[in-house]
């Protein structure tokens, strides 16, 4: 079995001052995994904090075949009982992806993690700009409860980029 959490955090262009930052501060982050999860290959807990709807966390749970990790624009490849994630290529304006990018393999019993934040654009009707923050958790292996919560990952990727313009901010030395 493999379980996929994924937290969303979305905004408007509209909220990207301070006081709207500091209303969805800490909310990138695992939550505890409902219980109990269905059946399946592939479990998916996808989670949503969305200023539209003040920042309370709606989750969703489905649970299928490898296909379904395609919704969060992840694929799924075994290598025996190893699994392999990459990152689709997405819709998003900024950072704008061409090509899928693989961000993991992981053993038996391993967990990833992999971090990024998005740009995106609404469709042509309502072409205002939005935000989205991601935190994804995927475990090769049965996860339960505070499974993302506690421990480090095995493998962490962090794409997060510089979304407002200007120069990424440097890493302290």
């Amino acid at each position: 079995m493999i379980v996929i959490q994924r937290v969303r955090v979305r905004w408007s262009a509209a909220g990207r001052g301070a006081p709207q930052a500091n209303a969805r501060r800490g909310l990138d982050r695992p939550v505890i995994l409902p219980a109990p999860l269905p059946a399946g290959d592939v479990v998916v807990h996808d989670v949503l904090a969305d200023e539209a709807a003040s920042y309370s966390l709606r989750g969703d749970v489905l649970s299928g075949g490898v296909s379904i990790a395609r919704d969060l624009a992840l694929w799924l490849a075994f290598e025996g009982s190893a699994v392999t994630v990459e990152r689709l290529p997405g819709s998003a304006a900024f950072p704008r992806t061409g090509v899928s990018t693989r961000l993991f393999t992981l053993a038996p019993g391993q967990v990833g993690r992999y971090r990024a934040n998005f740009r995106l654009i609404g469709c042509e009707c309502d072409p205002s700009w939005y935000y989205e923050d991601w935190i994804v958790h995927v475990s090769n292996g049965s996860a339960t409860g505070d499974r993302f919560l506690r421990g480090d990952p095995d493998c962490v990727v962090d794409n997060r980029v510089h979304l407002y313009g200007g120069l990424a901010p440097r890493a302290s030395r």
